[in-house]
């Protein structure tokens, strides 16, 4: 396989992780949501924890991909500034779709999904730009037992000893209720606080370290080493859950681990079926989406504000939707998830058009 080709796989895998970031955030009604759909309330994983983390794996890969021939030619002064023009411009997209359509900056939320993207980008890309590949996987490390020391055992000021079972008690709550300005999504702490920043940064580091291995792949056609690595991060994380609960909202460092090693073996599954295998039935869905994943989703964010407000057009379109059919007998559960596909169908429509007219947005 040419060194050179692009892997198709990467780009399904970030479009199914769109996708399925568009669907569970956009159900029908909040009220009436199947629990996989949910992120589990506390401790805990469910599927839809996974989708985040495989993001951010993904956005390792594609910052060694697309920087590493660059690195040898552009002055690190120059790929810096692009990091920190690009990073700022995903950034400012998450502030506008908070406070779109009202536009109300007294009241922003300055962590959010986008928020987190653009940091993680801007930090790995730095990384990536003045270390050693070799240094990805130990300076991940380093950071996880560090976090999980600060986390588990460092007593927090008028509190004392972490108490990990609720969210109140712990490092990260005290840190963002003193530190972080603007809204907070759960009032006194962010699921994309400060601190569980450290998880997030170390998820964009390992999938930096999985680049190494897929160019490999793509020289000797082997994915077990691929495997083997997302098999040792999973297992890893399983027993770091021991001492550090997995935690979405804390991205814990078993969270990290393990998400990064299901996030590994996905795509090593997906390499192997699509790449390998040269599987294209039903495959432009999520290469559509996965091409131009900010322009969807920041369009599915955008459009909340027509399909589930009365802002624009005086009606909420899905409490309209919910009613009707519940009102014929069907599973309110049911109906909730098929307008969340529905809305995910509109998104895909013009992300659609793009990917056939070959335009891919990159901010």
């Amino acid at each position: 396989m040419d060194t050179n080709q692009r892997l198709q796989s990467l780009d399904v895998l970030r479009g199914l992780t769109i996708i399925l970031m568009i669907i569970v955030n956009s159900p029908g009604s909040w009220s009436h949501v199947y629990p996989p759909l949910l992120h589990a309330e506390w401790n805990g994983l469910t599927p839809t924890d996974l989708v985040f983390p495989s993001f951010l794996f993904i956005v390792g890969i594609s910052i060694v991909l697309s920087l590493e021939k660059r690195v040898l030619v552009d002055s690190k002064q120059k790929l810096l500034k692009k990091v920190f023009g690009r990073a700022i411009k995903i950034y400012l997209v998450g502030l506008l779709l908070w406070v779109w359509p009202e536009f109300d900056f007294s009241n922003i939320r300055y962590a959010g999904v986008l928020q987190r993207i653009s940091i993680v980008y801007m930090i790995c890309a730095t990384i990536f730009i003045y270390t050693k590949k070799s240094n990805h996987i130990s300076l991940g490390v380093v950071l996880l037992i560090t976090y999980a020391v600060i986390m588990v055992f460092v007593p927090v000021p008028g509190i004392g000893k972490p108490d990990l079972s609720e969210p109140m008690m712990n490092w990260a709550n005290y840190i963002d209720s003193h530190l972080l300005p603007g809204i907070l999504w759960q009032k006194t702490w962010d699921p994309e606080g400060i601190l569980s920043t450290i998880g997030a940064v170390v998820t964009g580091l390992f999938g930096m370290s999985a680049a190494g291995i897929i160019k490999q792949y793509k020289e000797s056609k082997s994915l077990d080493q691929l495997m083997m690595y997302g098999f040792i991060l999973a297992f890893t994380g399983y027993i770091t859950h021991y001492i550090f609960p997995i935690n979405k909202a804390l991205w814990s460092s078993s969270f990290t681990l393990l998400t990064a090693g299901i996030s590994a073996l996905t795509l090593g599954t997906c390499i192997y079926y699509i790449d390998k295998k040269k599987m294209k039935k039903g495959m432009n869905i999520p290469i559509a989406f996965g091409v131009n994943p900010i322009v969807a989703y920041t369009l599915s964010s955008l459009l909340v504000s027509v399909f589930y407000s009365d802002f624009f057009i005086g009606v909420a379109l899905n409490d309209l939707f919910m009613e009707t059919f519940i009102q014929l007998g069907l599973s309110a559960k049911f109906i909730s998830l098929v307008y969340a596909l529905i809305y995910g169908f509109i998104i895909f429509i013009p992300t659609y058009l793009l990917y056939k007219k070959k335009l891919f947005i990159k901010l």
